[in-house]
């Protein structure tokens, strides 16, 4: 197959198996969407959807997060990692949505990015599952499948979203790499699939042998 070839196969593939895509992080709106990609940063969307909730029954709006105590902040994400630098982030980032935007959160990439603690991905991620703007934010397991599939050489996130954003339509971005992070979570999976296991590694190179793949690394 060509990469063209090997990339429809996925999006048609991943579309069949999952036709719905629902966020993985739990949240109300905008806002809490925001802070909980905030907080997913090194830690498992599980696991923030464990935590949020107390940090919600305090205040679920930036007004009401930026009176809260960074430390108190911090003693409630603390099971997410990182939690010194993430209240901080979510504190700031609060208060500053009400300073410049007036309450409400940003919708342009610029905006987003320029709130403490929010890079290209988290604004991605929002932009995309919040407003709706096309979008292809690239998480560990996107990265890692698009090098497996060989559809980007893997050199870096930016370079694997570039190549990602050309194969495929701007139309499907937004659900297609929810669909990408499910399968690597179900069925890719870092330890559980070498590239010669799951249905679309198998599909997409049905000569790969598990002796090719080791001699690759």
């Amino acid at each position: 197959m060509t990469k063209a070839e090997r990339a429809a196969y996925v999006d048609r593939r991943l579309a069949e198996l999952y036709p719905e895509t629902p966020i993985p992080l739990d949240h109300r709106d905008p806002y809490t969407l925001l802070v909980a990609v905030v907080l997913s940063a090194q830690c498992t969307d599980k696991r923030v959807n464990e935590v949020t909730p107390h940090l919600w029954a305090l205040a679920d709006n930036p007004a009401g997060v930026a009176r809260v105590p960074v430390a108190k902040i911090q003693g409630i994400i603390r099971p997410c990692g990182l939690s010194p630098q993430k209240a901080k982030a979510v504190s700031e980032l609060s208060r500053l949505i009400m300073e410049r935007h007036g309450g409400a959160v940003p919708r342009t990439f610029e905006e987003l990015e320029a709130l403490p603690g929010v890079g290209h991905k988290t604004a991605s991620v929002v932009m995309s599952q919040a407003w709706g703007v096309p979008a292809f934010p690239v998480d560990t397991h996107i990265h890692r499948l698009a090098e497996r599939w060989k559809l980007s050489e893997g050199r870096s996130v930016e370079r694997t979203e570039r190549d990602l954003k050309r194969l495929f339509p701007e139309a499907h971005w937004n659900q297609l790499h929810l669909r990408i992070i499910f399968y690597g979570r179900e069925h890719c999976t870092a330890r559980g699939c070498d590239g010669t296991v799951c249905e679309i590694c198998r599909t997409l190179f049905p000569a790969r042998s598990r002796r090719q793949v080791v001699a690759a690394r």
